[in-house]
């Protein structure tokens, strides 16, 4: 359209506007001009920025690695949510939150669904889930991913991966409370085993 009137306004014939001076309409034109030329320099500009705003926002939101728990899966450079049939919620990857039913609504919560308090992370499945809110889905994903519950094989876990992608992931609570189990349970082991002497 803006290429349309500027040829129909370069078309008009210098004789019928000769009533409002040649000077005049030298100066219209050469304004024209230059607001044309401003006009095309500020779209040019307006689409590389866009362009490269897109481009970070894709690479910020493309690989969250970095936001991933030490008890997650290997193998995914961005993950949404993890479904964990064990305790029957979702964990929410970018809030490191723990999302379940409670009382008949969802419950956001940075600790396991009560009922589980203590549950080991590292030794039970998860399902990635890069979708919003896959827990309005909870039903479908119970009866799908069910047969996974008691089953820690099949999955590496980023702990225990040692690629430089994973040397940053997310320590939480959950990973020093397992490091804190195995240490108890070997100091007991080393004591009951001194009273035998």
């Amino acid at each position: 359209m803006i290429v349309g009137i500027a040829s129909f306004l370069f078309q008009i014939d210098y004789v019928n506007c000769q009533s409002f001076g040649s000077q005049f309409l030298i100066f219209f034109k050469t304004k024209f001009i230059f607001i044309m030329k401003t006009i095309i320099i500020a779209g040019f500009i307006l689409c590389a920025s866009a362009l490269i705003n897109n481009s970070s926002a894709q690479v910020s939101i493309g690989i969250n690695i970095n936001a991933q728990p030490s008890w997650g899966p290997t193998g995914y450079d961005h993950v949404d949510y993890y479904y964990i049939p064990d305790i029957r919620c979702y964990y929410y990857v970018p809030a490191h939150q723990f999302i379940y039913q409670r009382g008949g609504r969802w419950t956001f919560s940075y600790d396991v669904p009560p009922a589980y308090r203590g549950f080991d992370l590292f030794h039970s499945y998860k399902v990635v889930m890069n979708e919003p809110q896959p827990y309005l889905h909870y039903r479908d994903h119970f009866a799908q991913y069910n047969h996974f519950r008691g089953n820690p094989n099949g999955q590496e876990f980023i702990r225990n991966n040692h690629e430089d992608r994973y040397r940053d992931h997310w320590h939480d609570q959950h990973e020093a409370d397992e490091e804190w189990r195995h240490h108890d349970d070997g100091q007991r082991h080393h004591d009951g085993g001194g009273d035998h002497h």
